[in-house]
């Protein structure tokens, strides 16, 4: 862990690592920072230039030279300038030109301060002016005068990380002013959130029909809007000029006095308009059925309430499985030794990026053949098997985080659907529901189906690592001319993202099944399969009701609780003005609550989800197994039988 946490020297040592000689040198020093001209070369520790630890940044202008001159009068300033030399150098009078080519001292210093663990320079901007220590100008080793703005290209971006640092400051003051006041948005949205699925069951009807008959005459205000600027343009001159005419425009104004744009908008809205009431008349009755399953669920839920905090759970168990991952990533990243490369000055230097040893590259021709060249620490690695084979390794581990997080989420699927089918196939109800459903539900998809659940989340994570490949195979083919390579990955990313969809579906459905008969993956795949099949416009259509709803719900649930939060922390609220806390920026616990309740309505609603989906497939399953007579009779409830008979009557 040391390795990713601490900066590396030229010399590959960790600056502040306890037990070396650095340890109480935690600042990564620069010799000679205009060297390094591209920040990305700084945050990839790759600079042309000495790197040494120090336990503290220069604070002054000086240069080697003018060190040289005063040290003649006063031993100081070489005391004060060797601390930014190589450790044991000890000969001030040693000629500037030897110096720099060995590179025992830096050929200058700039007043720095330490950020991200090293030091750059201490940009200070005074009435627009970019100083550091007050100054626009600087000398170098070679009495050359340079420019402030030198420093701030060399150390580009790193001005926009201190600022942003110190935005992170306040942003992080914020939250400690407001932390108690964004918890108390989220239990209102935790609240809020219980008491809309608890609602449902007398409100789904309700608000799914007043949205569809919203949605129809927000489309029929449209038409009849499209209509009258298509009649009024129609009698003005000139606007019977058709797009094709005009051609490509940036302003997109210019469209909108054309009659014929307007006639456009008229036809694709009553097309729409009219779609949406064709289906409304063939499927009302489909609807209805979704509207009553969606009650349903509404009453399961409030009967087995534990089933609402199971989230919690499966969210600990993901949190274990990433923290797994990440210090195994890091573990293998930074394991190995320390390999070194040749930095050249030069663009056309043959040995660049070439593997090199510190200790003897002053000896080979390397320097001669590349002025400038250094041999500086590059990575950790090795040329064993074992590192040889570390990208291996890496994906492997990323397979078996992929497998453990499907492993978790299909774990809490399973237990849930036990959980309302339980509910379900209770002949009284809530008499003949089970004690402790979920428990129990849990208890048996571990013992019994921990098996099938582990084979249906490895098809799963075995499609995901495809993904994985093929978008990191697109990231190395992005600056490629070859297109029908492009072409070829950009289909089997298209198809492998609809087989992962396709096999999540299937997979929910299979455990709704294991759940129920307690069969194996395949066989339970296969059944639901073939039941949702035989069911294909009732899926489909309860599908897209209870997304629809769900997605009402969370974002009226987190635009609420917003907007609340909004009127509060900008001081609207009378009442509570006084006990508002002061904040640098208002959004910073706005946006905190508004994501956060948005996550703890998806939390209950996906629960809520998988309690539709379970009652869909027994609601099927019950339809195929009996026939509504005393010998057979069904197991759902009166309100979704009344309906099926409706429908079976007309």
């Amino acid at each position: 862990l040391p390795k990713v946490i601490h900066p590396t020297d030229s010399y590959g040592q960790f600056c502040g690592q306890k037990g070396t000689p650095n340890t109480k040198k935690s600042i990564l020093f620069y010799f000679n920072i205009l060297k390094c001209a591209n920040p990305a070369v700084l945050i990839n520790l790759q600079c042309p230039t000495t790197q040494m630890c120090v336990s503290k940044c220069p604070d002054r202008f000086a240069t080697y030279t003018d060190m040289q001159l005063q040290y003649q009068i006063t031993a100081a300033p070489w005391e004060y300038y060797r601390l930014f030399c190589k450790p044991g150098f000890n000969n001030p009078t040693k000629p500037v030109a030897q110096v720099l080519r060995d590179e025992d001292c830096p050929s200058m210093i700039v007043p720095s301060r330490p950020f991200l663990q090293r030091c750059f320079p201490d940009f200070i901007t005074l009435n627009g002016t970019l100083t550091v220590a007050k100054r626009t100008h600087f000398k170098d080793a070679l009495d050359k005068a340079r420019s402030v703005t030198e420093l701030r290209d060399a150390a580009n971006g790193i001005t926009g990380l201190v600022d942003a640092k110190e935005v992170g400051m306040k942003i992080v003051e914020d939250y400690a002013a407001s932390w108690n006041w964004i918890l108390i948005g989220l239990v209102i949205a935790l609240v809020v959130s219980l008491i809309f699925i608890l609602l449902l069951r007398f409100t789904a009807g309700l608000l799914l029909w007043f949205t569809i008959i919203a949605v129809i005459l927000v489309i029929a205000y449209g038409i009849w809007h499209c209509y009258l600027e298509f009649s009024l343009l129609r009698q003005q001159p000139g606007a019977d000029v058709t797009i094709v005419d005009i051609g490509f425009q940036t302003d997109v104004t210019v469209y909108l006095h054309l009659s014929q744009t307007w006639l456009i908008f008229l036809i694709a809205l009553c097309t729409i308009e009219a779609s949406i009431l064709i289906i409304l008349i063939f499927l009302r009755k489909r609807v209805w059925i979704a509207i009553a399953l969606l009650r349903e669920g509404s009453k399961a839920v409030s009967y087995i309430m534990s089933t609402l905090f199971y989230p919690i759970i499966t969210f600990l168990l993901l949190a274990i499985c990433i923290s797994y991952f990440s210090v195994t990533s890091v573990f293998l990243a930074s394991s190995g030794d320390a390999i070194y490369k040749v930095m050249a000055a030069e663009p056309n230097c043959m040995y660049a990026n070439k593997t090199c040893d510190p200790e003897t590259f002053n000896k080979t021709n390397v320097s001669k053949t590349c002025p400038g060249a250094q041999c500086t620490f590059a990575f950790y690695g090795g040329e064993t098997p074992y590192h040889r084979y570390l990208f291996i390794l890496q994906l492997s581990n990323l397979l078996i985080f992929l497998w453990l997080v499907n492993f978790i989420i299909a774990l809490g699927q399973c237990t849930l659907a036990g959980a309302f089918a339980s509910y379900y196939w209770a002949r009284r109800k809530p008499q003949d529901i089970p004690t402790c459903p979920l428990f129990s539900s849990f208890s048996r998809a571990i013992r019994y189906h921990t098996g099938s659940l582990a084979f249906g989340a490895l098809i799963l994570a075995l499609v995901q690592m495809a993904r994985v490949i093929l978008e990191y195979l697109d990231s190395k083919l992005k600056g490629a001319s070859n297109v029908a390579a492009r072409f070829l990955l950009c289909c089997l990313k298209c198809c492998f993202w609809c087989l992962e969809r396709f096999i999540k579906f299937m997979n929910r459905n299979a455990y709704i099944m294991i759940a129920i008969y307690g069969k194996c993956f395949c066989t339970s795949a296969r059944d639901a399969f073939c039941l949702l099949m035989r069911n294909v416009v009732r899926v489909a259509v309860l599908d897209r009701v209870t997304d629809f709803l769900l997605f009402l719900g969370k974002v009226l649930i987190a635009g609420s609780v917003g907007v609340i939060a909004f009127f509060f922390f900008t001081h609207k609220i009378p009442i509570v003005q006084e006990d508002v806390p002061t904040l640098h920026y208002y959004w910073v616990p706005l946006l905190t609550v508004i994501f956060g309740s948005y996550l703890i309505a998806h939390g209950f609603f996906s629960v809520y989800a998988m309690c539709v989906d379970t009652l869909f497939l027994c609601f099927c399953e019950d339809l195929e197994r009996n026939d509504g007579s005393p010998e057979k009779p069904f197991l759902m409830s009166a309100e979704l039988h009344s309906i099926l008979r409706k429908t079976e009557h007309h």
